[in-house]
């Protein structure tokens, strides 16, 4: 009998994704305090995609540990910018600096994706997309800050491209379900092969 899915996480659009795809999900956002663990891990010297993947594992085994009867998914998105970690910008003016710094670059978007079960960790995965932006004029960037702030407040590097945001860009490498924080393909394969979801 398949174990009871769970997301360790209150977004609405990775609820959704999972839930199009045929998945019973209950959601559960985690309480991991995020900034304390990046700023650990970055004091270490950890790559961007490391990062990524323990936050993913953290919130997994925080809901995990509550839930041990459940598959239980963490996620966590970051960008890497020449090398550099790049969050969900705090204030408009932080979102402005990281479009500044992406315009007229490649970078990578990394969306790590852990499942734990009886609070240990049994699948993960980091899909990784670049994405190569557009040369942004300091007008196009204050407006598209303007106008779009109260959405992509909420997301890596200040933009989302399923919204205006797809017009940034010249070039995007990778999977779109990645992009928007979650590498399902890779996901619906491992619980397919587990026989957790029927083909």
């Amino acid at each position: 009998m398949p174990h009871a899915f769970v997301l360790a996480s209150g977004s609405e659009i990775r609820a959704t994704l999972l839930r199009n795809a045929g998945l019973s999900v209950e959601t559960i956002p985690a309480r991991v305090d995020e900034d304390a663990i990046k700023a650990a891990m970055l004091d270490e010297g950890a790559k961007p995609r490391d990062i990524a993947d323990a936050l993913a594992e953290h919130k997994a085994r925080r809901v995990s540990a509550k839930h041990p009867e459940a598959f239980v998914l963490g996620c966590d998105q970051v960008a890497e910018v020449r090398g550099k970690l790049v969050s969900k910008p705090e204030t408009p003016d932080a979102a402005r600096v990281q479009l500044r710094e992406l315009s007229q670059h490649t970078h990578k978007l990394l969306s790590a994706a852990v499942i734990c079960s009886a609070g240990q960790p049994i699948w993960r995965h980091v899909g990784v997309v670049r994405l190569t932006m557009r040369e942004l004029s300091e007008a196009y960037i204050d407006d598209y800050v303007a106008r779009n702030w109260e959405s992509i407040r909420h997301s890596v590097g200040g933009y989302k491209l399923e919204e205006e945001g797809v017009r940034l860009f010249s070039r995007i490498d990778g999977d779109y379900f990645t992009v928007l924080g979650l590498p399902l393909t890779e996901l619906l394969s491992y619980l397919i092969d587990r026989g957790e979801l029927a083909i």
